[in-house]
């Protein structure tokens, strides 16, 4: 929100209210809290009247500080508020006569007593500050009365600006799919159902990062407005409505370490189990659809190698109009148990659309509406409109009972076979209405999506054991993260919403989430031979991969035979590399450094990667850079080093950018050097037993450099470890494996090798039989 008129002035009935100085303070070991007067205090009559800021500074975790700021205390602080693990780590203060410094572990804030201002150090560096003006309250119709006796409850917003520095990039809030970097933007937190092609984001998180180390929560789940490098282009500002502002401030000094503890904070992303890592195929949305053809897509796919995993039904398995009523469509799937029962005996996995909306025709609106279960308006009325399922209601998630009663009919279906729920929607949640809970509507309009989400996951852990329980969420806040996977939304059919999509997913994954999906070949539309077999490429080089549209399939073989080759070879290529991407996965859900990162995460110093958002890593070992154009063209950036094609072996140096053909079965997809990829024995399925004859491959290790991997079994037991080490011309293998396995070390012959049988293959050499340490030296 800008509340500006150039450098100097403020617009027409804006007032700023912004401390001057520290009148007092008390410390104690976990807390420091100010009292800020918004005007000069030259004596005892400075102090009759006028607005003082309360500020009160605390950290619930080493290199955390958290800044809260209120105008009037006495304010009912309504619900909700984001599910964070607090903790209180104690503070170390220093003070002068002109200064007072708060600081948990490196990092520091340093605010001017006499002269206000605040300056995040770390290692004595200013890494951001902010002036005399930048914390301020804000009063959009102000006409100098300070008896408004209705308080802040109207025209007024607590407004905090931190500066930019020279070479400064911003990214994070969430999934947008404007720029990548966010300087120059104004950001609403706001969900809304808007596509992929718009400012409009299904998934809004008030948190961002920053390129000089370090994050920022908004610690608000109501509307939230970021102007980053606006109003003014040397500051980021982020303001609520209200009285009352609240934020976090994560030290690094890396990104990564930003993530780390930003999750630590608001959750660390779930570990989807294995299965879910594997081909998902859709009915699509408005297609026709029966078991005849449910069954006709399952068999086609499987008898032409292509190794599916996951079925998901889409909106109409049940009746039109009569969303969601979790019954099955009996004029289309007359005997549904035994459907499911059919699909599970061909090794599938089974997914079903939800949302949480009931339509008037439902045959559990008349149960939800007289038990109360539903969003009301202030009149009392059911919360109804017609958009999406007419007349339908909102389910009340702040309600417990409600709670219980939606998972209830969910079990019936997990009783039946179903294994998860894509649950749709959830952005349009209205804000004139009221809560069970007495909710505030305004928060609540984020905020509901975790609810929602977190209901169906609860029942699903419970019903199918930890680990056992994913989603395919569209709709997210902060939190969300705990509860995946997300998928990127309605795209169209063609390379501009590819792009999008890619964008759109880097910025959410920069936002604290960990897994991330998109509609292979598109949703709207239905796109050309070409931009679905280079989506496939993608699509299964993403953590999670699914086929799906709108008003068409998305089986291979409607497009042509050189897709259903497509298909088959990146879906075999993903079961392969399993070992790899679950220790990736694995890594995940402990750190909170996604499975797909931007460049700028994995290479924050390559000032070439700032902006890059049309490629990726798949991992800390994986370069992915998808082909979005019909001429066949990659074009791609490798950072310094050594790079080899994965499907070729030819090594490439970095520190460049590179522009080549490529066909269908191919895209840029480089091993980073000094790297260890492990993949599997089996490649028709993702969830095997990883380690039983892995293929330990190690890539371009450098003179006195070193290269490790693990191997995860489906319950996070590491069971192989692997150490390779390069002196000169020797490599030393260390290794501990209870199960065979072999190493491939990429474009290296060998001369000999001590514990271990070797045989060149290629360019390669192939080491099998080996104990705990080999020693290869090399030619």
């Amino acid at each position: 929100m800008k509340f500006g008129n150039g450098c100097w002035l403020l617009k027409e009935g804006v007032a700023r209210f912004s401390p001057q100085e520290v009148f007092e303070y008390s410390i104690d070991e976990y807390s420091v809290v100010l009292c800020a007067p918004t005007g000069k205090i030259y004596g005892r009559g400075s102090t009759l009247g006028g607005i003082n800021l309360t500020i009160r500074i605390t950290s619930p975790a080493p290199e955390v500080l958290r800044v809260q700021t209120c105008h009037y205390r006495g304010v009912v602080q309504k619900k909700p508020s984001f599910d964070l693990n607090l903790g209180q780590q104690p503070l170390r203060t220093e003070e002068d006569d002109e200064t007072l410094t708060v600081s948990s572990g490196t990092l520091s804030l340093k605010i001017g007593k006499k002269n206000w201002f605040m300056q995040y150090i770390r290692g004595g560096e200013i890494i951001t500050e902010s002036d005399a003006r930048d914390l301020a309250l804000m009063k959009t119709d102000w006409h100098g009365d300070y008896y408004d006796t209705e308080g802040d409850c109207r025209n007024t917003y607590m407004r905090q600006q931190l500066s930019i520095g020279v070479g400064e990039l911003l990214y994070g809030t969430g999934e947008r799919f404007t720029p990548f970097v966010k300087n120059g933007q104004s950001v609403e937190i706001y969900n809304e159902d808007g596509g992929t092609s718009t400012e409009q984001s299904y998934k809004n998180i008030p948190f961002f990062i920053s390129n000089r180390g370090y994050g920022v929560l908004v610690n608000h789940p109501e509307r939230v407005s970021f102007e980053f490098a606006t109003e003014n282009v040397t500051k980021t500002a982020f303001c609520v409505e209200g009285g009352a502002l609240d934020y976090f401030f994560f030290n690094g000094p890396t990104m990564k370490e930003v993530l780390m503890r930003y999750t630590d904070l608001t959750g660390k992303p779930s570990l989807p189990a294995p299965w879910t890592f594997g081909l998902w195929l859709s009915t699509s949305f408005t297609t026709n659809y029966d078991e005849a053809t449910v069954m006709s897509f399952i068999d086609g796919m499987l008898e032409r190698g292509i190794p599916l995993r996951t079925f998901h039904f889409d909106c109409f398995w049940m009746k039109a109009f009569h969303w969601t009523d979790f019954i099955w469509d009996a004029d289309v799937f007359p005997d549904p148990k035994g459907m499911l029962e059919r699909i599970k005996a061909k090794g599938l996995n089974i997914c079903v659309w939800i949302n949480p909306y009931i339509g008037q025709e439902s045959a559990l609106f008349d149960e939800g509406m007289e038990q109360g279960y539903f969003l009301r308006r202030p009149n009392g009325d059911v919360w109804q409109w017609d958009m999406w399922q007419p007349g339908m209601a909102l389910v009340d998630f702040t309600n417990p009972a409600a709670c219980r009663w939606f998972q209830s009919k969910l079990e019936t279906l997990v009783d039946m076979g179903v294994d998860c729920f894509k649950t749709d929607f959830g952005e349009r949640i209205p804000t004139n209405c009221v809560y069970f809970d007495g909710s505030d509507p305004e928060k609540m309009h984020n905020y509901y999506t975790y609810l929602y989400n977190k209901t169906i996951y609860d029942l699903l852990e419970q019903k199918r054991g930890k680990g056992e329980a994913v989603l395919f969420a569209r709709s997210a806040t902060v939190g969300g993260q705990k509860f995946p996977v997300h998928w990127g939304g309605d795209c169209n059919s063609n390379y501009p919403s590819m792009e999008e999509s890619l964008r759109g997913g880097l910025s959410l994954l920069m936002s604290g989430f960990g897994f991330w999906a998109h509609d292979i070949g598109g949703f709207e539309q239905t796109s050309t031979a070409d931009v679905y077999k280079r989506w496939v490429a993608f699509g299964l080089l993403s953590s999670h991969s699914r086929l799906h549209g709108s008003s068409s399939y998305r089986v291979p073989w409607l497009y042509d035979e050189e897709a259903v080759d497509v298909v088959r070879k990146f879906t075999r290529l993903k079961a392969s590399l399993m070992p790899y991407l679950y220790k990736t996965a694995v890594e995940t859900s402990r750190t909170g450094i996604p499975t797909m990162r931007s460049m700028v995460l994995e290479f924050a110093e390559d000032r070439n990667c700032s902006y890059l958002d049309k490629q990726y890593m798949l991992g800390d070992a994986l370069l992915v850079a998808p082909i979005f154009n019909a001429e066949s063209r990659g074009i791609f950036y490798l950072p310094n080093g050594i790079w080899t094609d994965f499907f070729t072996g030819e090594e490439m140096r970095g520190g460049t950018w590179v522009e080549r053909e490529y066909d269908y079965l191919h895209l840029p997809l480089m091993v980073r050097e000094n790297s260890v990829v492990a993949t599997g024995a089996t490649d028709d399925r993702p969830d095997y037993d990883y380690a039983d004859g892995a293929q330990i491959r190690i890539y371009a290790l450098q003179d006195g450099a070193q290269a490790e991997g693990v191997i995860y079994d489906r319950n996070q037991r590491q069971e192989l470890a692997v150490c390779a080490k390069r002196n000169g011309s020797r490599i030393t293998i260390k290794t501990e494996a209870s199960k065979p396995y072999t190493i491939r070390l990429v474009n290296v012959s060998a001369a000999s090798a001590e514990g271990a049988d070797f045989a060149a293959d290629g360019r390669d050499t192939l080491l099998s039989g080996g104990g705990k340490e080999v020693v290869v030296t090399i030619i």
